[in-house]
Formats: structure tokens, sequence, C-alpha cells
């Protein structure tokens, strides 16, 4: 078998920018570094996970750099896993893209109502093209820069539920 068809590739998504895509490619793909062979692309216009990357010290466990435009991303043969760090505002057809290519989809939430209502058109749009396009993408939510002791985190656990998709984690 084809080792590069057998990478599992991992894409973090949301339209709304700085809910910390970015923030969790790179942990992602710096975590998984140390156990596996990793590669990142970065598809933001910003190229932030690009920057990241060529700041890492060269001790560090090796990460692959993916070309930012190229689609699907040419991922190298010895690669175990593929992070890629979307853009703010994917359109739809962009988004079916990657739940065709990708094998988990990880959606970021900040607890804010603003945040809140933005994710929900977001993930009904989402779940609504998983299911029209029968994708076997798994999509996983995160509740990022939140105190679990808080209302507000409360609030966003309630509508995280909601979606009955996998609540990863709060960091």
């Amino acid at each position: 078998m084809n080792r590069a068809a057998s990478t599992r590739k991992i894409a973090v998504v949301n339209p709304k920018g700085g809910c910390g895509k970015t923030t969790i490619a790179t942990s992602l793909a710096a975590w998984l570094a140390y156990e596996a062979d990793v590669a990142l692309a970065d598809l933001d216009v910003q190229q932030s996970s690009a920057e990241w990357h060529s700041l890492r010290l060269a001790d560090n466990p090796y990460i692959e750099l993916l070309a930012a435009r190229r689609w699907p991303p040419a991922v190298p043969a010895h690669c175990d896993y593929l992070i890629i760090d979307s853009p703010a505002a994917i359109n739809a057809r962009e988004l079916e893209r990657l739940l065709a290519y990708c094998d988990k989809i990880i959606v970021p939430l900040l607890p804010s109502p603003i945040d809140m209502r933005s994710g929900w058109r977001y993930l009904d749009q989402l779940f609504r093209l998983r299911k029209a396009s029968r994708s076997q993408c798994e999509i996983g939510l995160i509740a990022h820069r939140v105190k679990s002791w808080t209302i507000i985190y409360l609030e966003l656990i309630g509508f995280i539920d909601q979606f009955k998709a996998p609540f990863v984690c709060h960091l």
C-alpha cells in the first residue's frame, strides 16, 4: 500500500478569524512530531503557521512544511500525519473539498455569544455538507480559551452538545 495514501489528514477549520485555528494546528503538529512524521499545510493567506515553522529551533522534531497554495497538498510518502491550517472565511466549496479529503476536522469554538452564533451557522453548514456528501470525515469540537469553572463555559458546552459531535477538549 502507498504510505502517502495512508497519511491521516486533519484540518482545523472555522470561518471566524482569531478563534485559534493556527494555535491548535501548530500545537497539534508539534505534539504529533514527537512520535510520528508530520507535515503542516498552511492554507491561510496570513501564513502564520509557516512563520511559526520558520521560528522553530533546529533541535525540535522535524515537521515538513507544504506549499500553501497547492491543492491537494503534495504529502511526502514518509508522513504519518498532515495537519491543515485552514483560512478564515472558508467557503462551502472549499469546505466540501476538505470533507472529501480529510479524515478528521477540528473546529475551535470561543466562549462568546458572537462566536457561538457564528459557530452555529458554520457547524450547521458543515454537518449538512457532510451528510449530503456522505463523507466519513469525523468532526470534533474544541472549546478554546475558556476556563472550565465559568458560566460561559457551561453555555459553550450546552451549545456544543446540541450538535452531537465529539467534544475533544477545552483549552
